[in-house]
Parts: structure tokens; sequence; C-alpha cells
């Protein structure tokens, strides 16, 4: 790379005599060695657009149009004429289980249970006894949309232990092989806040659901360091090529945490990383430490449940499913255990981002939100998903200063059932992103990942056309809370930023030198065509490497 700058050149007076000392001048300021200016390119700042920017010491320090400023030093690097927006920061989204998806069976887009048996069946030359595991089906994917068997796997898998977790991770399909190591039996109770799927006679038919899923864990293998760090990796390396330069990492556990620290001081993270922290019995002990607001890898806040997942039929509704009269879901702490975890976290400083999705659940987190922080907003308080949300709850987000933290895709991927679920009514609250800005309630957007498609692209699309990626329906789906490019880019920019009390968001001068370059204009169109060029965190390269 070339070096640019003024060149300073000196002349001397001739005159009569001695002739005057020259005057002393001051030295020009070191270059920083990571200085870097970014030429040729349109660059969405503010207020409008600019041609080039300077980074340098992981900060914006120049932006302009047109010839670059004579100060605006550095190794230059021609973009080619890409678009260069902010970073983008996924508000929620699972990195470890991004990367472990990776290297499992993939059974998105499977259309019966025989489709998920066959890609089973591939896998059956391990040695017996070792686990085969998947994730992605959704019986609402499929012809019969029942909940699958046990005997289904066995056929092709009875040695082998098999544990297939569905799309949003609300729920597991196993076989026998895996219920007998767990010692599942038709005395096995449900356990709170969960559900053991069962036949007419009441035997486990081998799918659990929430908290149910935790009575067949325990026999999975403990992962070793070293898969938990590849998986890491796998994830951040995917987040990077699809244009990411952040991410709000959701219940994470103590060993993850110690492999993303490890990663961070071995500087190797490459992007910013917001971890929530997992619930658990020593949560108390772990938020006894002041939250970590230093660095690409800080640890804000805490990630508590309060319902399961729509799907599932776990979301926790204030009257029945429209199509399972006599269900109204699962609430994974009763309100008073919510209420009494969230006030220990926000007494020691953390911030809360519960999980709620239905209108009960969601009523119930605020409900909690509001006896923890009293008059005190600082926190910025969350509630994620917010998917099916009573139109009477709108103005309590407002009022209690709470974050909307919610996943675009959700609804491109619910809406051929949502509202058979919930009936028309209820649809009107649900994924309602119009509704929430228009009462000033901030907005993040993020993709759940691996629940969806980690690229962000597929959120921007979602969020300001409703539809498909295969274009269905035809002008878009319920487009009264759709939202314009500019407000879907702010939820995954400045948006995300505020919810992780994080700075930037925007391309100005003294912001975190984040941005992604891509080849196309992602404001003429086509945001699934969008290919990435470059990312850059804190003025580094990261994609490609």
């Amino acid at each position: 790379m070339i070096r640019v700058g003024l060149a300073l050149v000196l002349g001397g007076l001739v005159a009569c005599g001695t002739p005057d000392p020259a005057p002393s001048l001051p030295a020009a300021p070191p270059v920083p060695d990571d200085a870097t200016v970014w030429t040729n390119a349109t660059v969405l700042v503010p207020d409008g657009t600019a041609s080039g920017i300077r980074t340098a010491n992981g900060v914006i320090t120049h932006v302009w149009t047109g010839e670059a400023p004579a100060d605006a030093t550095g190794a230059v690097v021609d973009l080619g004429g890409a678009f260069v927006l902010p970073g983008l920061v996924d508000a929620h989204l699972h990195l470890r289980g991004i990367g472990r998806a990776a290297r499992q069976l993939r059974l998105v887009g499977t259309d019966s249970p025989a489709a998920v048996a066959a890609l089973v069946a591939a896998e059956t030359d391990r040695d017996p006894g070792t686990w085969i595991r998947g994730r992605g089906w959704d019986q609402n994917d499929w012809v019969v949309k029942d909940f699958p068997t046990a005997a289904v796997l066995d056929a092709v898998a009875p040695e082998h232990p098999v544990w297939l977790t569905r799309v949003d991770g609300h729920a597991v399909w196993v076989n026998t092989r895996a219920m007998e190591l767990a010692g599942i039996t038709k005395e096995t109770p449900d356990p709170p806040g969960g559900r053991i799927i069962r036949d007419a006679s009441g035997d486990a038919m081998g799918v659990f659901v929430d908290a149910a899923i935790d009575l067949v864990a325990g026999q999975l293998p403990e992962p070793t360091a070293a898969e938990i760090r590849a998986d890491l990796q796998r994830g951040i390396a995917l987040c990077q090529a699809a244009g990411l330069t952040g991410g709000h990492d959701m219940g994470v556990g103590p060993t993850v945490l110690a492999q993303l620290s490890a990663l961070e001081a071995e500087g190797a993270l490459g992007m910013r990383v917001s971890a929530y922290l997992a619930d658990g019995d020593d949560l108390i002990a772990r938020i006894g430490t002041p939250p970590d607001r230093d660095g690409l890898l800080q640890v804000p806040g805490v990630k508590l449940f309060a319902d399961g997942a729509l799907g599932s039929r776990g979301a926790a509704l204030k009257a029945d499913y429209d199509d399972a009269p006599g269900t109204r879901g699962l609430l994974q702490k009763t309100p008073h255990e919510l209420a009494t975890t969230a006030g220990a976290v926000h007494e020691a400083g953390y911030q809360l981002a519960i999980h709620a999705i239905g209108d009960r659940g969601i009523s119930v987190a605020l409900d909690a939100i509001a006896a923890a922080q009293g008059p005190d907003r600082s926190r910025r308080h969350r509630i994620e998903h917010a998917q099916v949300v009573d139109p009477a709850e709108f103005d309590r987000f407002a009022e209690l200063g709470v974050v909307a933290s919610m996943q675009p895709t959700h609804a491109t991927s619910d809406m051929p059932w949502a509202e058979a679920r919930v009936g028309a009514e209820r649809i009107a609250g649900a994924y309602a992103w119009r509704q929430m800005l228009e009462r000033g309630i901030p907005l993040a957007f993020g993709s759940d990942a691996p629940v969806e498609e980690h690229a962000p692209r597929f959120g921007l699309h979602a969020a300001v056309h409703r539809t498909a990626p295969d274009g269905d329906p035809a002008g878009g789906w319920r487009m009264q809370d759709a939202v314009t490019f500019d407000e879907a880019l702010a939820a995954f920019t400045t948006g995300a930023a505020h919810a992780a009390h994080r700075p930037g968001g925007a391309l100005r001068v003294g912001a975190p030198a984040d941005f992604v370059a891509f080849a196309e204009d992602p404001r003429a169109g086509g945001l699934l065509d969008l290919t990435v060029r470059r990312t850059v965190v804190a003025g580094d390269t990261v994609f490609p490497r």
C-alpha cells in the first residue's frame, strides 16, 4: 500500500548581509501505524453520502466528499466503488450455536419426518453409542403438521442416540435410545415450564418442549474447550463474511464466555460481542462482578426467559391458542420468580434481556422490569422477540423505556401459520415493528441465528418487504407494520448500539471504525442479492482475511 501526505518544501530568502536564522517549524504529527484512508466509495453518513473516510486507532478521524483533506494521511485502500454502510450488528444471536449448526445435520427445509430420518440414516456408520445431532426441523413445514415420534428415528438408528433440535431451539426430537439413557418412562412428570409430548396412552412420543429438554440434555457428552472454541471461531467467521461487525450473544454460559475472553486476549475475536449471561443456579454469584463495558467483548446483561416459542406452542398466551383449545403455553418462571431474579440483576448493575413471545409472557416480563427498575431507566432493559403484543401493552414499553429486540425474519418464517395460532384479533399486535416505532420505542433488529439465517441481508429484506426470500406473498404480509430501508438499517446499527450501551452505529468522526462495504447499492432494492466485499472492525479488515 502507498502513503499519502503533504510534501513540505522549505525555501530560503536571499538577502543582503547575514541571513536571519530559519524559523523553527513544529514537527508534523506522527501517522499512526494503522491509519488508513478508504477511498473510491459511496459512504452512507447521517446527513447523506460521502466519498471517503480515514480511520486510525480504531476510530473514524475524517469523513469527506470529493478530494481527501490534506491531513488525511495513511495507507490508502481503494474500495472499488463499493457502497459503505455502518457496521451491521445482530442484536440477538447465538455465536456458538451458529458454529455448531454448521457441523451438524441441517434439517431446515425438510418436508416430512421421513425426510429427516433419511438424513439421520446416513450418519449411522459411526460407532454405536455415538450421538447423532441435527437442527432445523419444523413440523409446521410438513404436510402433516403433528409433532414427530421416536419410532421414525428408531427405524433408521436403533443403536445410536439421536438428538434433533427444532428450528427455534425450544423443542428436541429424540429416539428411544436417547430416552432410555435419560431414564424417561411413562411416570416421568412434566417439569415446571416444560412439556413431554405424549401419545394417547401417556407414553413419551420423543418430543420434549422447553424445560423438559433438560430431562434428556444431561446425557449429551460434555463439549471440550477446543470444540467450544472451534464453534465460536466458525460462527464468528460466518458472521464476518455476512457483513456483521458485532453481535449480542444471548444466554452465554461460563465455558463459552471463557473462550470468548481468550479469543479477545489473543487479538483473535474479530467482532464486537456483547455477551448476555445465561440464567442458572450460580447467576447471583456471577453477577457479583460488575458489568464489563470495555473492549471488543463486553458483558452488559443477563438473558432470562419468561416463556417459550410460538411454533411449539410454548409462548405463554392470555387466552387459548386458536388452533389448540385448552393450551396457553408455558411460563418458564412464575411471575414472582421472574420479578425476584430481575430485581437482583438490576440491583447488580446489569441489563435485563427477557425472552418473551406470547402476550402473557410479555406482560409478565414488563411487570418484572417495572418492579425491578422503579424510576431508574438507565439500564435500558430489553424484551427479546416481543412477537405477540397485547396492543394495550405498547404504551408500557414506551413508559418503561424498554428496548424491543426483534427479529424481522421471524415474521416471514412464521407468517404461514402465525394467524392460525393466535387468531385474527391477536395477530394485530404481532411482529409489529411500525407500531413500536410510532410509539417511540427503541427498536433493535437481529436474527436469533441459528434459528434464522445469520446474514443481515435477510433481515433487512424481511423488515422492508415482509416477504419470504422467494417473494411470497406478493405485496407482502401485513405491510402496515413494515419499515423503510433507513429505519431497518437504523435498527441494525444505531438501534443495536443503543440496546447494548455501545457507542457508534453511524459513520461520523469519532465513531468506532466499523463498516461493511457492499458491491451493490442497498438503497436500490435487491437486498437479498447484496455481496459483501469487505467487513472492517476497529479499522481492521476481518473479511476477507
